[in-house]
């Protein structure tokens, strides 16, 4: 199935502020699969029952983020990996850098070999 996608608003590429207003193509959803949905999904390709997935898959939301917390990076083998990125107040100093400016953190997630296969054989189709 295609992935559909629609044309935005015109907008300006934001690294380059005298850049002239262009189009770009925009993903469009067309729902959402959650937790329940994915373990029936896994359970029916799998030997797993809903059950065991979805303990399986709530076990996986307690222990990656405990372990980016910790400082690991999260590798995954095909799917790929996750790891934690800071944001900060910039210092003059090294000495200066210290956890109060620390301002947000957030997490990066790098596709392995499969993921990016799937995603380098995405069809797309225009939704007029």
């Amino acid at each position: 199935m295609p992935v559909k996608f629609t044309t935005t608003s015109r907008r300006k590429d934001l690294r380059d502020p005298e850049s002239q207003m262009l189009y770009y193509a925009n993903a469009k959803s067309i729902g959402k699969a959650d937790r329940e949905v994915i373990s029936k999904i896994i359970a029916d390709i799998s030997t797993m029952s809903v059950v065991d997935t979805d303990a399986s898959i709530s076990a996986f939301l307690k222990v990656v983020p405990e372990q980016l917390a910790n400082g690991m990076i999260v590798e995954l083998g095909d799917f790929g990996s996750f790891r934690l990125s800071l944001s900060s107040e910039a210092s003059e100093t090294p000495e200066d850098v210290t956890a109060e400016k620390i301002t947000g953190a957030r997490v990066i997630f790098t596709p392995g070999r499969r993921f990016k296969e799937v995603l380098n054989n995405i069809r797309y189709q225009k939704e007029e």
